[in-house]
């Protein structure tokens, strides 16, 4: 998204993973994030959507033949603390890639090393994906307000308040932030090296010469083993305050202070 992330994705990629050149996109930070918002969603991100065979809204684009896509898309934010993930007509909602990434720590060494994260929390507005997740594996879960603060409450639970140590931690919210203890905060770039640990896992007995596993097959096994989980998010721009304001009050004084009941 021509962001902050992008010397570090080539350090990374490209300097230390050997990745070819053209596995990156914007990559060079500019002042004005090349005129675009540097959002890594559907609709900020639609350069990569389409080139990873996805339709505006996430679906996939039956005109384009999966075979000929790349296996692995990704996109950071301005600062590269946030990350959208996509494979191959396959788009990955935020609430969904934190849950696969718990269910596949195995795969991450950050998590292989220590048995298992020991803790995981999501914002309140995601889905519930992670909860059945850290439910079957037996790990304790936790659902936050919105802010990062709550997960480093958390992570630091031990050396702050002398309470459990929950650590190494695995948390993320509804607005493509993921991230770990190595960091308190979001980190874009170790959620996408999430994710090529995960399909490097997967397809490690695959013999030569057969289809790999990818992207689709592993959110499709998830959802076959897990259930799905759908949730909207909708972003609200330019709005006029006062009536902003009104549409807050109401649900304040209906579902916060009232009876859900009878706003129904």
């Amino acid at each position: 998204m021509h962001g902050a992330g992008g010397p570090f994705a080539r350090r990374v990629f490209i300097e230390e993973l050997g990745l070819p050149e053209s596995c990156l996109l914007r990559c060079d930070p500019r002042p004005d994030f090349g005129k675009c918002h540097p959002d890594p969603n559907l609709t900020y991100a639609a350069a990569l959507v389409k080139k990873m065979g996805l339709s505006p809204d996430g679906s996939a684009d039956p005109s384009v033949d999966p075979s000929t896509l790349p296996a692995l898309g990704a996109a950071n934010d301005g600062d590269g603390d946030r990350n959208l993930i996509a494979g191959a007509g396959c788009f990955v909602t935020p609430s969904d890639s934190l849950a696969m990434i718990c269910d596949n720590w195995e795969a991450i060494p950050h998590f292989a090393k220590e048995g298992g994260p020991r803790g995981v929390a999501r914002s309140m507005p995601s889905s519930a994906a992670l909860d059945v997740v850290a439910e079957a594996r037996d790990i304790p879960c936790f659902v936050t307000p919105t802010g990062w603060k709550f997960f480093g409450n958390l992570m630091s639970s031990k050396e702050l308040f002398d309470q459990t140590d929950y650590t190494p931690f695995l948390c993320g919210e509804e607005s493509f932030g993921t991230g770990s203890d190595h960091v308190r905060e979001k980190d874009g770039l170790w959620a996408v090296l999430a994710w090529m640990s995960i399909l490097m896992k997967a397809n490690e007995n695959v013999p030569e010469g057969e289809s790999l596993v990818g992207v689709q097959n592993i959110v499709s096994n998830h959802w076959e083993k897990y259930g799905r989980h759908f949730y909207c998010r909708y972003d609200y721009e330019g709005v006029e305050s006062d009536s902003a304001n009104k549409v807050m009050d109401l649900i304040r004084d209906s579902f916060v202070s009232g009876d859900v009941a009878s706003a129904s």
